[in-house]
């Protein structure tokens, strides 16, 4: 059996995270979307809920965290190469993100990220399919 990923998160206004997201190229399942939610697709087994933070609230009675002074966590994706990493970087500063760091480089690995109009933190990764150089 595929595992399947929903990671869910909360946003402020559901409409511009939808704008955000489509400019860095996402969809979103019309089928899982309605005023309160939607289901963004980011593959075929990796799904992004994002929730209105009312709506949110009733999958947790636990405070929902304030993403511009803590992190709550850090969603990493994986690309098909460097220019991949700076291209979606990139589109997310212009549709109004900030990045959080310097991008890291280590020759087989690469990275780089930002913060969403929401504050949730994303980062974006390259690595070379033959993992670091070996120890001689």
């Amino acid at each position: 059996m595929a595992t399947q990923i929903f990671v869910n998160l909360p946003v402020k206004d559901l409409n511009k995270s939808v704008e955000f997201f489509t400019k860095l190229g996402y969809t979103f399942n019309p089928q899982f979307t309605n005023e309160q939610a939607t289901c963004m697709v980011v593959s075929d087994t990796i799904y992004v809920m994002l929730l209105v933070e009312s709506f949110f609230k009733t999958f947790s009675d636990k405070e929902i965290a304030d993403s511009s002074k803590v992190v709550e966590s850090i969603v990493c994706l994986s690309t098909d190469g460097r220019d991949a990493v700076d291209a979606i970087i990139g589109k997310a500063v212009e549709a109004g993100a900030t990045t959080r760091k310097d991008k890291i480089d280590y020759g087989f690995m690469y990275s780089g990220s930002f913060e969403d109009i929401d504050g949730h933190q994303w980062e974006y990764m390259w690595m070379d399919p033959a993992g670091p150089p070996q120890q001689q």
